[in-house]
């Protein structure tokens, strides 16, 4: 069969590329073509447009490229079209992809969407789109089959695919790891700061204004697969952190505390057991548009899926210095420590454990079968 997806950022490229391996295995003689990363090129196939080239992120920055994402819409969909597949995925990227698929649908293409819209989070009016041109959702987080429930739209829960792509990281060796980056011996505070440029730099300008404040401590920032090392440069070499390059889920492994940019992140944070502050800001135009349409008690997945405040979140102007030298300072406490390591094991298991990717490929290839 013939596999068209689409995903749109680091976090897509990933869990696409999962997928893509759970296919193969479902369905040996699986054909790929796709937008997304380095990952889902490993496994095989065609990449048709890398994720680099359409990272834009807020109101702001999508209006300013406006003309770009139109031409990239109309590739996508000649692309599909010269391509003909037999099932049509898209992973995440709700603002590309539901344009795709209400283009898609009407031509005829059986239509499934993995890691569905936050349409819970705003704009809830788009699940009457969701329902009229996607054939096949696949959610991934416990609250979502009762969202669509009120609107008479059957998914499938098929757990998180984190749990599957931590599952499978090799635990590295602490000291063979310290030695390779020319790290100490004082416990690690990891410094994630998103995936885009625009992002990282509001992010890490204030995230490294405490690295003083903690002197027994050393701070690792993670670079982004997205970015090239010089970009981190400019914002470090006055300072004393500390910059590692892909290798995320290795420095979580050994991470005594996180300060994490809003997102996929922090719940891998979570998963790998790592305290927390959770962080975001965006541009003040992003910012008040944003408030308006987004009805949430909370930002981070990790307090929407417990449903209460369990990690502190520092949104906006609260992003600041003085509030997060008080936050970390909480999170290194020995008791707030404990307590949240026993509430993280509950978040797992709301998660619903391993086999996301291959619960999925199951559902689309039984999917083909019955056509």
């Amino acid at each position: 069969m013939k596999y068209y997806l689409i995903a749109g950022e680091a976090s897509g490229d990933l869990h696409a590329s999962n997928l893509m391996k759970s296919l193969k295995q479902q369905d040996p003689e699986a054909d790929f073509r796709f937008w997304g990363g380095d990952l889902m090129q490993q496994v095989g196939g065609t990449l048709v447009v890398h994720y680099k080239e359409r990272a834009f992120m807020g109101f702001v920055e999508v209006l300013k490229n406006l003309f770009k994402i139109f031409g990239h819409i109309k590739k996508c969909k000649n692309d599909i079209e010269a391509y003909q597949p037999d099932a049509l995925i898209f992973i995440d990227n709700s603002g590309f992809n539901l344009r795709i698929a209400k283009w898609a649908k009407p031509k005829g293409y059986t239509t499934h969407y993995y890691i569905a819209p936050q349409v819970w989070a705003s704009r809830a009016g788009r699940v009457k789109t969701i329902k009229e041109t996607i054939d096949h959702m696949y959610v991934t987080l416990p609250f979502e089959p009762d969202f669509y429930k009120k609107y008479n739209y059957p998914v499938h829960f098929v757990g998180h695919p984190l749990m599957d792509a931590i599952a499978t990281h090799q635990q590295v060796d602490p000291e063979v790891f310290k030695k390779q980056h020319m790290l100490d011996d004082r416990p690690i505070i990891a410094l994630l700061p998103g995936s885009r440029k625009q992002e990282i730099t509001s992010m890490l300008e204030v995230m490294l204004e405490v690295v003083e404040d903690f002197s027994d401590y050393q701070f690792v920032i993670a670079g982004a697969p997205s970015q090239e090392p010089s970009f981190y440069h400019s914002f470090i070499q006055n300072t004393n952190a500390k910059l590692i390059m892909n290798q995320t889920y290795d420095l979580l492994s050994l991470a005594n505390a996180a300060l994490v940019t809003s997102g996929t992140a922090t719940l891998e944070t979570a998963i790998f057991k790592v305290p927390q502050v959770v962080c975001y800001k965006g541009s003040n135009i992003s910012y008040q548009i944003a408030k308006r349409i987004v009805k949430l008690d909370y930002i981070s997945l990790v307090n929407l899926i417990m449903d209460k405040k369990l990690v502190t979140e520092l949104i906006q102007h609260d992003f600041n210095k003085e509030q997060l030298l008080a936050a970390l300072t909480d999170i290194l406490d020995d008791y707030k420590r404990s307590t949240l390591f026993l509430e993280y094991y509950d978040l797992e298991k709301k998660l619903g454990g391993k086999g996301a990717s291959q619960t999925t490929a199951k559902y689309i290839v039984q999917s083909l079968k019955e056509v």
